[in-house]
């Protein structure tokens, strides 16, 4: 690993296109320095470099740059209740979650890089349901501070719209034909960028995703807000 961070290499890339033709635990143990070398350590150093910016706009959520324990997802898959049993991800992500979060569940900023493309925002994902609960009486009692979100020209030209997959009919203690009922039904909560496979090289990469991050401030104070944390 190393103090700086200039773009991801195309090795990176390559060893996720091996693979997705390999993915399997023999292949993996032989290139197991290879996956540490060209994608975990660069995301470490990528995480490390984009700490002071997140510092900055969003002091309480933490850039961890240690490849185990910290921001970076591992590699390995819960197969344990999947048809897929493919033991390894074919994608590297990392969430800059809240100093107050334990687990992937927490408000977060994210990053994912697969062979698709990448892409990066924040938000919730599955929240537990005494958090779910807060975030829709939140929007329920604060419906002209959650529209004033979804009219923020700036926000909406970069993430395009609020996402997650929700109920299909309204939570309980909630009408059907409530302003806000199709965010109220959401049992997840992201805005995301998408952006081409190649923009991981850019040497900017660091400062471009910082800045769209700091652009979510507007949801994300208020999702870390509705769930009782400091922003």
């Amino acid at each position: 690993m190393s103090d700086s961070f200039s773009g991801f290499s195309k090795e990176f890339v390559t060893f996720y296109e091996d693979l997705t033709q390999n993915n399997d635990r023999d292949w993996y143990h032989a290139n197991k320095q290879r996956y540490r070398d060209v994608a975990l350590y660069p995301m470490c150093d990528f995480i490390s470099a984009l700490a002071p910016y997140l510092e900055d706009f969003a002091p309480y959520y933490i850039a961890d740059p240690r490849p185990n324990g910290g921001s970076v997802f591992r590699i390995y898959r819960d197969v344990r209740f999947s048809k897929d049993k493919k033991p390894y991800k074919e994608h590297m992500a990392c969430q800059l979650r809240h100093q107050a979060g334990k687990d992937a569940h927490a408000p977060g900023f994210y990053l994912h890089i697969d062979l698709d493309g990448v892409r990066f925002g924040g938000g919730l994902w599955k929240p537990p349901s005494p958090k779910l609960a807060l975030i829709r009486a939140e929007i329920d009692g604060k419906p002209e501070k959650w529209q004033a979100i979804l009219d923020d020209e700036e926000f909406m030209s970069e993430f395009g719209e609020i996402s997650g997959e929700g109920l299909k009919r309204a939570p309980k203690g909630y009408p059907i034909d409530h302003r806000h009922i199709e965010d109220m039904k959401r049992q997840t909560f992201f805005v995301m960028k998408r952006m081409p496979l190649a923009t991981i090289h850019k040497g900017n990469l660091v400062e471009e995703v910082a800045a769209t991050l700091q652009k979510a401030t507007p949801f994300m104070r208020f999702m870390t807000s509705a769930v009782g944390l400091p922003y």
